[in-house]
C-alpha cells in the first residue's frame, strides 16, 4: 500500500533534484562569464541536490520507520531551502508536509497487519 507521506517526499525530492541541478546550471554559467561567488552557488546546488536524494530517502523508509522517514524529510526541506532558498520552496513544502504527516502517523506495520488479518475473518 502506498502512503501519501511516500509520494509527497517522492514529489518533494524529485523537484529538489531539479532545483539543485538549476543551481548547478546558474553556477555554472556565472562561473563561464567569471561572476563572483560562482563557486558557492555551485556548492550550494550541490548540498541541494544531495539533501533532495535524502528526501527520497526519507520517502522510502517512512513506510517502515515513520519517525526516521519524518525526520529525513523535514531535515531535507529545511536544509535544502538554506541552501538555494527559491528553487527549493516547492520542493520544501512538499517534504515539510510528508515529513510531518510521517512523523506524527500513530499506525505501525505490525498493526496494519493485525488489522488486515481481522478484516479478512468471519465472526
Amino acid at each position: 500500500m502506498v502512503r501519501t507521506e511516500f509520494i509527497l517526499g517522492l514529489i518533494g525530492g524529485i523537484f529538489g533534484i531539479i532545483g539543485g541541478i538549476l543551481a548547478l546550471v546558474v553556477g555554472g554559467i556565472a562561473g563561464a562569464f567569471g561572476a563572483q561567488g560562482a563557486e558557492t552557488v555551485t556548492t550550494l546546488g550541490t548540498a541541494a541536490f544531495v539533501l533532495a536524494v535524502v528526501g527520497i530517502i526519507g520517502a522510502a523508509v517512512s513506510d517502515r520507520r515513520n519517525k526516521l522517514g519524518g525526520t529525513l524529510m523535514i531535515i531535507s526541506a529545511i536544509g535544502g531551502f538554506i541552501a538555494i532558498s527559491l528553487f527549493y520552496v516547492l520542493p520544501a513544502i512538499f517534504l515539510i508536509i510528508g515529513g510531518v504527516m510521517a512523523y506524527t502517523r500513530k499506525e505501525t506495520d505490525s498493526e496494519d497487519k493485525k488489522n488486515r488479518g481481522k478484516k479478512g475473518k468471519k465472526e
